[in-house]
């Protein structure tokens, strides 16, 4: 059964959307503001603060690419925001709220990387983990780090659901 209003869907969620936005549009102005591309600031002997520029997507896939990507990603990332909704549209409030997180800490973390790429051409990355400046992390920022979240967040939401679906039928 589909909800009827807004406030008995998932959209509800949305404000965790709103609110990865603003925070990873907050963290990147401060770094483009104090750091210089590339200069590191060391914080623990395997994390560093740095500014780095990501023309491509995770893991600087398709980085070297031409520019194309640029609106792919973005296009893509609109594709599946709108999907996001829809589901949310269509998920009830009540009892699907690990869910209803998930997809809007996903839809956040691809949003606040849009902007990047429509501002810029490219997504401002800042957190650089490595294992004592000899193995490095690619560098990521605060709209990956909540797609990661939110895709765990599913991921957990949907193995749960299949035990309790499992348990009832079994």
């Amino acid at each position: 059964m589909r909800p009827v209003t807004w406030r008995a869907s998932g959209l509800r969620w949305l404000w965790i959307t709103a609110l990865v936005i603003l925070l990873d549009q907050l963290t990147k102005f401060w770094i483009e503001q104090r750091f210089l591309l590339g200069e590191r600031l060391p914080v623990l002997p395997v994390l560093d603060i740095t500014r780095a520029h990501n023309p491509g997507a995770a893991f600087s896939f398709l980085a070297a690419a031409g520019g194309w990507q640029r609106w792919f990603f973005t296009f893509l990332a609109g594709g599946v925001s709108i999907a996001i909704i829809i589901w949310l549209r269509r998920l009830p409030f009540v009892g699907h709220k690990m869910l209803g997180v998930g997809l809007a800490f996903i839809m956040g973390g691809a949003l606040g990387n849009v902007i990047d790429r429509l501002e810029h051409g490219f997504v401002i990355d800042f957190v650089l983990a490595h294992w004592f400046n000899q193995a490095f992390f690619p560098a990521f920022n605060v709209a990956d780090m909540a797609i990661n979240v939110g895709a765990a967040l599913v991921l957990l939401d949907a193995f749960l659901e299949h035990r309790r679906a499992r348990a009832v039928s079994g």
